[in-house]
């Protein structure tokens, strides 16, 4: 038994010591309470013991020693939610994945065996704990000394050996791929990304000065020139993001701050794409004819293309950021699922952003198939544009759909290799159809 402890400093320590405590006290009588959240149970044996307690732990305990012997134990339902998951390295990444089991005994007991059920069948790496008064200087943690790990088929359970009692129960870490095969598509994917997104913006850069006098033009390019600087920022910092996932001393600090920027610019790209839809929808509408200055349009581009995100993303890390929800807790720098659904406030907008720009795209072929207009050589270059846009957001915004809607899919299915593979896939040719409008500019160019 731990007796020697020193008085405990935080709350659960306290609480727990206490509850040592009285089922040391307890009547020597054998009995039996059980209610949905504890289970106390008093028993004597000569022998061996072994027993299953809630349908949920099993102990065994087969060292005989001659005589009666009574052993105190008393499971918990929630006092994983009172106790912290800090271990002896003070990692956060860990989660207590089975019932917190008690257990005093009237003699010393050195060989004793838990079998306890798995709450969270996605969690892995089984890690056998006690709760260590004495660790933090008194704040106590959840120690492996004397507690072993006992190999088992069933992945349903863990089986853990200990040579003492105390408190007990079992740590695991949420679910965290580590694939090479799919690292390397990852990067190799990235770095093609970024080579694209800077041969789109050289082909902006040539063509800028023929398209400066079409206002459509104009802003369609404005529009491509922020959507692959987004990704290519963003591609950017998820390369830093990576490098603190992958360091040996994790750094929160600069994790959620790598991941507030992917965050922003990742959403800025989609912004922009619904900032370009826009521009196609009204220029439809108004026949080509007076409406906004190109000042006004610019403004309103750039406040629904940058603003919108930025709106987004500081009120998704200022009211997660606090509670420890905001990043993922397997050290991936990047917005965290359970429990906060932080990544929703991403999936969201981007989806929502991809269905509305297939609103407007129906309704602009309606109008312009309706529209049988010969007009002059200004109208004839100014619908030229328009149908360039139509089909530039034609072939970027299904692509951009599926891309994450397979991202999604990593979330609801996160050991399905192929979904993961799929997803960096297509990923990773995301800027090749930026490429691809940004070739559309050679083509307004010629029209100017």
């Amino acid at each position: 038994m731990r007796s020697n402890s020193p008085p405990p400093e935080s709350v659960s320590s306290i609480l727990l010591q206490s509850l040592e405590t009285i089922t040391r006290r307890l009547t020597n009588d054998t009995f039996n309470i059980e209610t949905p959240s504890i289970l106390l149970n008093k028993t004597t044996f000569n022998n061996t013991f072994n027993a299953h307690f809630n349908s949920s732990v099993e102990i065994n305990i087969t060292e005989p020693d001659g005589g009666n012997t009574s052993i105190t134990v008393l499971t918990f339902e929630s006092k994983h939610n009172v106790l912290p998951a800090r271990d002896e390295a003070n990692s956060s990444l860990n989660i207590i994945n089975g019932r917190v089991v008690l257990v005093q005994s009237s003699t010393n007991i050195s060989n004793i065996s838990f079998t306890f059920d798995i709450r969270n069948n996605s969690l892995v790496d089984p890690k056998c704990v006690f709760w260590n008064f004495s660790l933090f200087s008194g704040l106590g943690g959840w120690d492996d000394e004397g507690c072993m790990l006992v190999p088992n088929n069933d992945n349903e359970t863990v089986t853990c050996n200990c040579n003492h009692l105390t408190s007990f129960s079992i740590l695991m870490s949420p679910y965290s791929r580590d694939d090479p095969g799919l690292a390397i598509v990852t990067y190799i994917g990235v770095g093609i990304s970024m080579v694209s997104l800077v041969i789109c913006l050289i082909i902006e850069a040539v063509v800028w000065r023929k398209i400066r006098k079409n206002n459509t033009s104009y802003l369609r390019h404005v529009s491509i020139v922020n959507i692959a600087v987004s990704l290519l920022t963003a591609n950017i910092w998820f390369i830093i993001g990576a490098a603190i996932s992958d360091a040996e001393e994790k750094n929160p600090p600069a994790c959620s701050a790598a991941t507030f920027f992917v965050h922003f610019f990742y959403l800025a790209l989609f912004f922009w794409m619904l900032a370009s839809a826009l521009l196609l929808l009204y220029r439809a509408v108004s026949v080509f004819e007076g409406g906004l200055s190109k000042r006004s349009m610019l403004a309103l581009g750039f406040c629904l293309g940058y603003g919108a995100p930025l709106i987004i993303a500081t009120i998704t890390i200022a009211v997660t950021a606090a509670k420890g929800t905001y990043i993922r807790d397997t050290g991936v720098c990047w917005l965290n699922w359970e429990p906060s659904r932080t990544l929703l406030a991403f999936v969201i907008p981007a989806l929502l952003i991809v269905v509305i720009n297939f609103m407007i795209l129906l309704v602009v072929m309606y109008k312009m198939l309706r529209r049988r207009v010969a007009g002059d050589a200004t109208q004839a270059g100014e619908k030229h544009v328009l149908v360039v846009i139509a089909r530039s957001l034609a072939v970027l915004t299904p692509f951009f759909g599926l891309t994450w809607s397979l991202g999604v899919g990593t979330l609801v299915d996160p050991n399905n290799t192929a979904i993961h593979y799929s997803f960096a896939f297509f990923n990773s040719l995301q800027p090749a159809d930026i490429v691809f409008t940004c070739c559309h500019g050679y083509s307004d160019a010629i029209w100017q």
